[in-house]
């Protein structure tokens, strides 16, 4: 009865004898075996009890087996994901929008990527509803990606602020018409930021998942 005690002792020790406060599965299995080695022969362990601990511990086993799988499939998914994201380089993203945040007042600097060298052609600012607003003339430039600003004024005046679309139209140096607009960039390079993925699209660096399409150029 004794040794009994000392059993009980050992299970309802304090957690500060535990470094980790916390019973694993090998501490599981211990304390099952030390209260089947020392318990009284006259008082033998209910064999329900023994089922129960065993059961337990199977338990224990299979919920530290799932954890350490899910940790190995979240490890997998995240290089993969990194993989397919690099693998993106040198195609082209779409963010699917072609707008420009425009402040009353103030001009606005916007990119635009060509995918053939422009020969001639016509950037057109269009308000919410559609309506070209003011138009900008293209000369002849190589293809890529090319800044344009936009003064943000109408006959002098300034518009309202808020949401402007941008896209453009162009012919190439053989004379066939192509169209562009904001919003669609070759991917230049990833960067990973605290396990985020940025890609760079013409001078900037924006969240992978912001991107509705990657597609070949």
């Amino acid at each position: 009865m004794e040794v009994t005690n000392n059993t009980n002792t050992l299970t309802n020790a304090p957690a500060g004898t535990n470094p980790n406060s916390v019973l694993g599965k090998d501490d599981f299995l211990k304390l099952l075996l030390v209260q089947l080695k020392y318990q009284d022969p006259t008082e033998p362990m209910d064999s329900d009890k023994i089922l129960s601990q065993t059961s337990e511990l199977a338990s224990l086993e299979a919920s530290t087996n799932t954890n350490k799988a899910l940790e190995e499939l979240t490890a997998s998914l995240g290089n993969s994901l990194q993989f397919s994201t690099i693998s993106a380089i040198g195609k082209i993203a779409d963010t699917g929008s072609n707008a420009i945040v425009v402040e009353e007042g103030k001009s606005i600097e916007f990119q635009l990527y060509f995918p053939q060298d422009v020969n001639s052609g016509t950037i057109n600012i269009l308000d919410a509803d559609g309506n070209t607003v003011d138009t900008i003339a293209l000369s002849s430039s190589d293809k890529g990606v090319h800044s344009f600003t936009w003064d943000g004024k109408i006959n002098g005046e300034s518009v309202d602020e808020g949401l402007y679309y941008v896209t453009a139209n162009y012919n190439d140096t053989a004379g066939s018409a192509h169209e562009t607009r904001v919003g669609t960039y070759p991917i230049e390079s990833v960067r990973f930021d605290e396990g985020k993925a940025l890609v760079k699209l013409g001078e900037s660096y924006v969240p992978f998942e912001s991107i509705k399409e990657v597609y070949e150029g």
